[in-house]
């Protein structure tokens, strides 16, 4: 056919190319699973960037104890008593155990309720004296939002006290409680690293990011052994 000239590509530069081809084919998928890849540290770093602070519920006029409880006298005299948003926080979603019922006395460091999931339990104790005249039915039958509203919905006592002054003596109130909670957040950072260092040989998810901020519900994840640490560390103070 006159004006054809044909040409052999495995003679020429065509093979070149047909080798970055094969590259690019190779490459293409490669770089998106990748890039998928790349996106789970982004999605953790959003997550750690949740606990601060800014979204800590510290209301004024509650008595802030150091084992994570609150009380608030009401002016009829009677105390409403439940558990720092913080505790909530650190946990993430939990059920209510071993709860006294309406009637019993219960004193200044004795268990207030158990906090359970999946198996792990945290004890919480009185932070007063007295008899409890009330107890909140969403601890049975709503528990979460007990964590979303700690302080008006989520009360899980309501009690009549016997010794209210002297025993919220210690406790942190106003600018005091802002205070104490940024050092209980930095002192729970510290713990997690020794915690989990000690117990668990590998962790399934990043809980503190280079800036050192914590994530949202960081036990949540952690085993056991850690919540027993954060028993003796955090709870058990003033018992």
């Amino acid at each position: 056919m006159d004006g054809f000239t044909y040409h052999d590509i495995f003679q020429t530069k065509g093979v070149e190319y047909l080798v970055i081809i094969a590259f690019l084919v190779l490459l293409v998928p490669f770089w998106i699973f990748v890039n998928k890849q790349s996106n789970i540290p982004k999605k953790v770093i959003e997550t750690i960037r949740a606990l601060t602070m800014d979204i800590l519920k510290i209301p004024k006029g509650i008595f802030f104890n150091r084992n994570h409880t609150w009380a608030y006298l009401e002016k009829s005299g009677i105390a409403e008593v439940g558990l720092d948003d913080l505790l909530f926080h650190l946990t993430g979603d939990v059920k209510f155990g071993n709860l006294k019922q309406i009637g019993e006395s219960i004193k200044k460091g004795e268990l207030l309720a158990e906090l359970v999931q999946n198996g792990k339990t945290l004890q919480v104790y009185s932070p007063i004296s007295g008899d409890v005249i009330a107890t909140n039915p969403l601890t049975h039958e709503n528990p979460s939002l007990i964590k979303k509203d700690p302080f008006q919905q989520g009360w899980v006592y309501r009690i009549a006290p016997s010794n209210w002054k002297a025993e919220t003596s210690y406790c942190y109130f106003g600018d005091d409680a802002s205070s104490w909670f940024i050092k209980e957040m930095e002192r729970f950072k510290d713990f997690i690293a020794v915690s989990i260092g000690r117990n668990s040989q590998e962790t399934s998810m990043v809980i503190l990011q280079e800036g050192g901020e914590l994530c949202d519900n960081p036990l949540s994840e952690l085993p056991g052994s850690v919540w027993m640490d954060f028993q003796h560390e955090f709870l058990d103070i003033d018992k």
